[in-house]
């Protein structure tokens, strides 16, 4: 069911803003903890990067259901949910976002319990789910553009 169309070029608009986002603090992954944490500025530098590409991330989940499926307003977690269930991702990568969007939440709403060791974490074990997040959301709009244009014969 399509209610109206994705506005595609602001889909892949903001898949450039995640990958914008990650650029900046990829270096810092590549840094031991010791040195992550002698400059004071960088997890709150980190966690301010991380934050805005999970809200770019969602932003793009909430438009596409929102176009294709006709959900009004919807929280992070029934994105994730959504997302896996109507195959615009993998159901792996919903499972993770679902985590995502706890964690989003955690950062909004508890951030004063989120540790400069935990921005690390994130930093080594899990930049990468934002790359497989972009990648199938891509194909998702490649394979949505496709249906769209008429057959050519």
């Amino acid at each position: 069911m399509v209610i109206s169309n994705l506005n595609t070029a602001r889909i892949l608009e903001l898949t450039r803003y995640i990958e914008s986002c990650l650029e900046e603090i990829k270096p810092y992954s590549k840094i031991g903890i010791k040195e992550f944490l002698s400059d004071k500025k960088n997890p709150p530098f980190v966690e301010s990067y991380l934050r805005r590409s999970l809200e770019a991330l969602f932003d793009i989940g909430r438009h596409i259901l929102a176009k294709t499926y006709g959900f009004k307003e919807i929280e992070y977690k029934e994105i994730a949910r959504e997302l896996g269930k109507r195959e615009v991702i993998s159901q792996e990568l919903s499972d993770v976002l679902i985590k995502m969007a706890g964690y989003r939440n955690r950062m909004v709403h508890f951030y004063k319990e989120i540790t400069p060791e935990e921005i690390h974490q994130i930093l080594i074990n899990n930049l990468g789910d934002f790359d497989k997040f972009n990648k199938e959301i891509i194909s998702f709009i490649r394979k949505y553009e496709e249906k769209k244009e008429p057959h050519k014969t």
